[in-house]
């Protein structure tokens, strides 16, 4: 079972592919239709992480507005208002960066600890918890 990154919520590599088959929509001329495998944990990760990123893009997109309508407005208390929306702004940026640089660490250990598994090695999880 995978375990949870507590400063992103994403999860991080588990000892055992996780992987199902998918049928692709583009086919193939043998049979009609062309099976893949997909690593369920991989994609649940990239998931989880894009929608993380899409919400807080959405709610910056939203005070943009707020500030862009404050600054039309003219009014000296919106105005003043703009400097902590701005803030937010900044704020919800740095959120942005660290979900991509937690999602690239903790996606190229899943891709890391597959190869291990498929090349015939132990996994880091089942190393780590045999030593306990």
């Amino acid at each position: 079972m995978p375990t949870m990154d507590n400063t992103a919520g994403i999860a991080i590599a588990s000892p055992k592919p996780n992987k199902k088959r998918v049928k692709d929509g583009g086919g193939d001329a043998k049979n009609g239709e062309e099976e893949e495998e997909c690593d369920v944990e991989a994609w649940d990760t990239l998931s989880k992480s894009f929608k993380q990123v899409q919400s807080v893009l959405d709610h910056n997109r939203d005070l943009i507005q707020q500030v862009n309508a404050n600054h039309q407005s003219k009014i000296p208390d919106n105005l003043v208002k703009n400097v902590s929306l701005i803030r937010e702004i900044n704020g919800n940026i740095s959120k942005v960066m660290s979900i991509y640089s937690d999602l690239s660490v903790n996606f190229s250990n899943i891709v890391q600890e597959r190869r291990r598994v498929k090349n015939g090695g132990e996994s880091n999880l089942e190393n780590n918890s045999n030593e306990s």
